[in-house]
């Protein structure tokens, strides 16, 4: 079976679902996507990964392991997500020491987080594409009123166990600061590793640049 590349094209979060978040990755040389739902805790680990300037004051989980790993020589070479049942992705982390692979299982969204902190692709087999991959276009009228609808169709499909492509439409006010004043809030969250809050900073700075 072949295997297609995949990138993290973004997260989103559910407005009324409490820590329901979408994690949408795009294929390297093709225009589907393939979202998954993730939990709160990894979405921010995520977050904190792809946004390199968040420095958290202590290691999250996957940072430790990464710090783990890097003490005795262990390398992740790459992410498969390898099996889809009942709406459940299933992965497998390639390993690497002393020139010996190995295989762990592994929840996607942890496979993922760590994929981002040792630099490794991340893939899943053609099949799993075709089964579970999305298009997702807007039109221009679409595109215009896109940040306030976004919230409610990130509900709609959470509802059904699936997600779709978005930008976070809740910004808690953050619309009215400034980018300085978001850069100095963004401080503040990781400071007190209020992490989700943090998320959403990054997001609202990523859609000023």
């Amino acid at each position: 079976m072949s295997l297609v590349r995949l990138k993290i094209k973004g997260i989103s979060y559910s407005q009324t679902q409490n820590g329901a978040y979408a994690l949408i990755l795009n294929e390297v040389e093709g225009d589907r996507k393939l979202p998954i739902v993730i939990g709160a805790f990894e979405a921010q680990s995520i977050a904190i990964a792809l946004e390199k300037e968040i420095k958290p004051p202590r290691p999250l989980t996957h940072d430790l392991f990464k710090n783990f790993a890097d003490r005795f020589d262990i390398v992740i070479k790459q992410v498969i997500i390898h099996k889809l049942v009942d709406g459940v992705f299933y992965s497998s982390i390639i390993c690497e020491r002393d020139g010996i692979e190995e295989i762990i299982d592994a929840r996607t969204s942890d496979a993922i987080a760590l994929a981002l902190r040792f630099n490794a692709p991340i893939f899943t087999y053609k099949t799993i594409l075709d089964k579970a991959g999305i298009f997702l276009k807007f039109s221009s009228k679409e595109t215009e009123k896109k940040e306030s609808d976004d919230s409610i169709v990130v509900d709609e499909i959470l509802q059904e166990g699936e997600t779709v492509e978005i930008d976070s439409g809740a910004t808690d006010g953050y619309t009215e600061l400034t980018i300085d004043e978001l850069e100095e809030e963004l401080k503040k969250a990781v400071a007190n590793e209020d992490y989700e809050k943090a998320a959403k900073l990054r997001d609202e700075i990523s859609k000023r640049n």
